[in-house]
Protein backbone atom coordinates (compact mmCIF):
# COMPACT_ATOMS: atom_id res chain seq x y z
CA UNK A 1 0.00 0.00 0.00
CA UNK A 2 1.41 3.04 -1.08
CA UNK A 3 -0.02 6.33 0.69
CA UNK A 4 0.95 10.28 0.18
CA UNK A 5 1.44 12.30 3.36
CA UNK A 6 0.65 15.65 1.65
CA UNK A 7 -1.93 17.32 4.36
CA UNK A 8 -2.53 14.57 6.51
CA UNK A 9 -2.05 15.01 10.02
CA UNK A 10 0.55 13.57 11.20
CA UNK A 11 -0.44 10.71 14.52
CA UNK A 12 -3.36 9.55 12.56
CA UNK A 13 -1.23 8.54 9.66
CA UNK A 14 1.42 6.88 12.09
CA UNK A 15 -1.53 5.19 13.85
CA UNK A 16 -3.36 3.88 10.52
CA UNK A 17 0.34 2.84 9.16
CA UNK A 18 1.00 0.96 12.35
CA UNK A 19 -2.24 -1.24 12.36
CA UNK A 20 -1.94 -2.22 8.73
CA UNK A 21 1.99 -3.44 8.99
CA UNK A 22 0.58 -5.40 12.26
CA UNK A 23 -1.69 -6.93 10.15
CA UNK A 24 0.91 -8.00 7.73
CA UNK A 25 0.63 -5.57 4.97
CA UNK A 26 3.92 -3.55 3.64
CA UNK A 27 3.31 0.42 3.87
CA UNK A 28 4.87 3.05 1.35
CA UNK A 29 4.49 6.31 3.07
CA UNK A 30 5.86 9.21 0.26
CA UNK A 31 6.01 12.77 0.68
CA UNK A 32 6.41 12.46 4.71
CA UNK A 33 8.26 15.83 4.73
CA UNK A 34 4.38 17.35 3.74
CA UNK A 35 2.82 15.50 6.77
CA UNK A 36 1.27 17.81 9.69
CA UNK A 37 1.83 18.07 13.33
CA UNK A 38 -0.92 19.78 14.89
CA UNK A 39 -0.18 22.25 17.69
CA UNK A 40 1.49 25.72 18.41
CA UNK A 41 4.58 25.59 16.02
CA UNK A 42 7.42 27.24 19.00
CA UNK A 43 5.94 24.82 21.56
CA UNK A 44 6.24 21.55 19.81
CA UNK A 45 10.10 22.88 18.38
CA UNK A 46 10.75 23.52 21.88
CA UNK A 47 10.02 20.26 22.54
CA UNK A 48 11.21 18.04 20.21
CA UNK A 49 14.49 20.44 20.36
CA UNK A 50 14.84 19.55 24.24
CA UNK A 51 14.13 15.47 23.37
CA UNK A 52 17.22 15.98 21.13
CA UNK A 53 19.68 17.49 23.66
CA UNK A 54 18.64 15.14 26.54
CA UNK A 55 20.02 12.08 24.24
CA UNK A 56 23.50 11.92 23.42
CA UNK A 57 25.88 9.37 21.01
CA UNK A 58 26.51 7.19 23.91
CA UNK A 59 22.82 7.71 25.78
CA UNK A 60 19.21 7.91 24.60
CA UNK A 61 16.72 9.10 23.25
CA UNK A 62 17.80 9.07 19.81
CA UNK A 63 15.98 11.67 17.60
CA UNK A 64 16.38 11.57 14.27
CA UNK A 65 16.55 15.10 12.54
CA UNK A 66 14.99 14.01 8.98
CA UNK A 67 11.49 14.03 8.10
CA UNK A 68 11.38 10.39 6.86
CA UNK A 69 13.05 9.33 9.66
CA UNK A 70 10.75 11.60 12.44
CA UNK A 71 7.55 10.00 10.99
CA UNK A 72 9.22 6.17 11.41
CA UNK A 73 10.12 7.02 14.90
CA UNK A 74 6.61 7.98 16.14
CA UNK A 75 5.36 5.26 14.25
CA UNK A 76 7.52 2.78 16.11
CA UNK A 77 6.01 4.24 19.20
CA UNK A 78 2.26 2.98 18.09
CA UNK A 79 4.42 -0.40 18.05
CA UNK A 80 5.11 -3.07 20.16
CA UNK A 81 8.77 -2.98 18.87
CA UNK A 82 10.67 -4.87 21.99
CA UNK A 83 8.38 -7.37 20.53
CA UNK A 84 9.00 -9.63 17.56
CA UNK A 85 5.44 -8.89 15.82
CA UNK A 86 6.70 -5.10 16.33
CA UNK A 87 10.08 -5.67 15.18
CA UNK A 88 8.57 -7.06 11.99
CA UNK A 89 6.14 -4.90 11.63
CA UNK A 90 8.53 -2.05 11.52
CA UNK A 91 10.24 -3.69 8.73
CA UNK A 92 7.59 -3.34 6.80
CA UNK A 93 7.00 0.25 6.65
CA UNK A 94 9.20 2.30 5.03
CA UNK A 95 9.16 6.69 4.49
CA UNK A 96 10.05 8.57 1.71
CA UNK A 97 10.67 12.39 0.96
CA UNK A 98 9.63 13.06 -1.74
CA UNK A 99 8.47 10.13 -4.08
CA UNK A 100 11.36 7.84 -5.31
CA UNK A 101 11.68 6.98 -8.78
CA UNK A 102 10.78 3.51 -8.15
CA UNK A 103 7.52 4.53 -7.17
CA UNK A 104 6.81 7.20 -9.52
CA UNK A 105 3.88 6.73 -11.43
CA UNK A 106 2.23 4.28 -9.12
CA UNK A 107 -1.18 5.14 -7.35
CA UNK A 108 -1.07 6.33 -3.91
CA UNK A 109 -3.39 6.52 -1.47
CA UNK A 110 -4.52 10.05 0.40
CA UNK A 111 -6.05 8.78 4.09
CA UNK A 112 -9.74 10.39 3.97
CA UNK A 113 -9.79 9.95 7.48
CA UNK A 114 -6.14 12.04 8.96
CA UNK A 115 -6.77 14.89 6.66
CA UNK A 116 -6.52 18.19 7.34
CA UNK A 117 -9.71 19.28 7.03
CA UNK A 118 -10.71 17.18 10.12
CA UNK A 119 -9.02 19.57 12.41
CA UNK A 120 -10.89 22.41 13.64
CA UNK A 121 -7.95 24.26 14.84
CA UNK A 122 -5.32 26.32 12.63
CA UNK A 123 -2.36 25.78 14.48
CA UNK A 124 -0.63 23.38 12.67
CA UNK A 125 2.57 23.11 10.05
CA UNK A 126 4.63 20.84 8.45
CA UNK A 127 6.99 17.95 9.46
CA UNK A 128 9.40 19.42 7.01
CA UNK A 129 9.59 23.13 8.68
CA UNK A 130 9.72 20.78 12.23
CA UNK A 131 12.77 19.09 10.73
CA UNK A 132 14.72 22.24 9.52
CA UNK A 133 14.61 23.91 13.28
CA UNK A 134 15.98 20.61 14.19
CA UNK A 135 18.79 21.22 11.72
CA UNK A 136 17.82 19.04 9.12
CA UNK A 137 19.27 19.82 6.09
CA UNK A 138 16.61 19.25 3.19
CA UNK A 139 16.63 20.45 -0.32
Amino acid sequence: MIIDATDTIMGRLAAFAAKKSLQGEKIEIINSEKALIRGNKQQVVERFKHMRKRGGPLHGPYIPRMPHMLLKRVIRGMLPHKKERGRLALKRIKCHIGVPEELKGKKAEALKSASVTKLQTAKYFTLGELSKQLGAKLR
